[in-house]
C-alpha cells in the first residue's frame, strides 16, 4: 500500500497532479482543494489510498491523514466508488462530513453530485457511530471532544435498550445542554430518566 508520497509537482490538472516520486511520475487523484495548495515544481507530500482494480492502479491524495480515514470510511459503504467518495470530500470539508452524519442531515449529505437521498440515508446508518462523535466546536452546547466521545456512548448504550436512534439522540443532547453534565454513567442515568425509564 502506498500511503503517502513526496516529491516534485511536474503538473497540475482539473482532478489530478503528477508528482514525481524516485523518477517516476505519479498521476494522484485529489479534490480541487488539495490540487489547489500545490505548486508546479514545488516539493510536495500528500497522503495516498491506492485503489486496485483489474484493469487500473488509482492512487488518490489528501492534504491529511484525517481526509484520507474519511475517504477509506465511505468506500465501505455500498454504493460509494471512489469517485463520489472523492466528490463527497471535494464539496464537505472533513468537520462538516463528520457533523452531518452524526446528525442525520441527508440535506447537507444530498449536496455531493451523486448522492440521492436514499445514498445519504445509506451512509448516515453505516457511518453515524464510525466517525467519532460531532466534530469538534460544533454541534449542541457542551459538545466537544469529550462531549462527543460521552454523546456517542450514550447513544449507542441507549440504542443497545431498544431506544430509536433518533429519540436517543435527542434525549443525550437534552441531558448534555444542562450544566455539569460530563460524565458517562450519569447521563446515561439522566437520559434514561428523562426517556421514562429507570436504570
Amino acid at each position: 500500500m502506498i500511503s503517502s508520497v513526496r516529491g516534485t509537482v511536474l503538473a497540475i490538472d482539473l482532478d489530478h497532479a503528477v508528482i514525481e516520486v524516485g523518477g517516476v511520475g505519479l498521476a494522484v487523484q485529489a479534490t480541487p482543494t488539495t490540487l489547489a495548495g500545490l505548486r508546479r515544481g514545488e516539493q510536495a507530500r500528500l497522503d495516498t489510498t491506492l485503489i486496485v482494480r483489474e484493469d487500473s492502479l488509482t492512487l488518490f491524495g489528501f492534504t491529511d491523514a484525517d481526509a484520507r480515514q474519511l475517504f477509506g470510511l465511505l468506500l465501505t459503504v455500498s454504493g460509494i466508488g471512489p469517485k463520489i467518495a472523492l466528490a463527497t470530500l471535494a464539496v464537505l470539508e472533513p468537520d462538516k462530513l463528520r457533523t452531518a452524519l452524526t446528525e442525520g442531515n441527508t440535506a447537507v449529505l444530498t449536496q455531493v453530485p451523486g448522492i440521492g437521498r436514499k445514498g445519504a440515508e445509506r451512509l448516515i446508518i453505516e457511518l453515524r457511530d464510525k466517525v467519532g462523535g460531532l466534530a469538534v466546536g460544533s454541534g449542541p452546547p457542551g459538545s466537544g471532544p469529550d462531549a462527543g466521545l460521552v454523546r456517542r456512548q450514550v447513544a449507542e448504550a441507549l440504542l443497545g435498550l431498544g431506544f430509536a436512534a433518533k429519540q436517543a439522540e435527542q434525549a443525550v443532547d437534552t441531558v448534555l445542554a444542562e450544566p455539569g453534565a460530563a460524565e458517562t454513567t450519569a447521563v446515561l442515568r439522566k437520559a434514561l430518566t428523562l426517556l421514562g425509564r429507570r436504570p
